[in-house]
């Protein structure tokens, strides 16, 4: 009876480590962001595997995003993760993929504005990538144990994309 009486004063309220962090060293200004666009469903199975990337390269936003097979110059997202700004921002600085060889696949690919683009396959005429793009300091380009591990985890994302079958789903 008396953790029953004990649990009528627990918060329903969500916990926020930012807020805590906030408290505890007196700063005013947020900690961090995180905020996910397209993660509804299965599709949140992407968040930490684009996480992890991002914090490989130091970047800030990261993506697995499609754009058509002849390269047309736009870069449509599927799922993002943006740890600078809330809500996600949704637009990529994109001019197809310069330099992409099949015979190089899996390979990491400058992105237009500094950024990192990863070939993660193609299909029904859309070819896809986990894009990584940096904040203010620049995104770090990946080097031995950092490149193979940002290899991995598009590897990852690619399982996903295509055994889960989101690449066919995608609009």
């Amino acid at each position: 009876m008396g953790s029953a009486r004990k649990l009528e004063y627990v918060s329903d309220g969500i916990i926020d480590l930012g807020e805590y962090l906030r408290r505890r060293e007196g700063a005013h200004e947020p900690v961090s962001t995180f905020a996910l666009w397209g993660a509804d469903g299965e599709r949140s199975r992407f968040a930490l595997p684009l996480w992890r990337a991002i914090y490989l390269a130091a970047g800030e936003r990261g993506a697995i995003a499609w754009d058509a097979e002849r390269g047309s110059g736009d870069l449509h997202p599927l799922v993002i993760l943006d740890l600078g700004a809330d809500p996600a921002r949704t637009e990529f600085e994109w001019h197809g993929a310069p330099g992409l060889e099949a015979q190089r696949v899996p390979e990491t690919l400058t992105a237009p504005g500094g950024g990192l683009a990863i070939y993660l396959g193609s299909e029904e005429a859309r070819r896809w990538f986990l894009v990584i793009e940096g904040g203010t300091e620049g995104l770090t380009y990946p080097v031995g144990r950092d490149r193979e591990d940002i290899l991995f985890l598009a590897g990852e994302c690619a399982g996903l994309l295509f055994l889960r079958d989101f690449a066919g789903g995608a609009e």
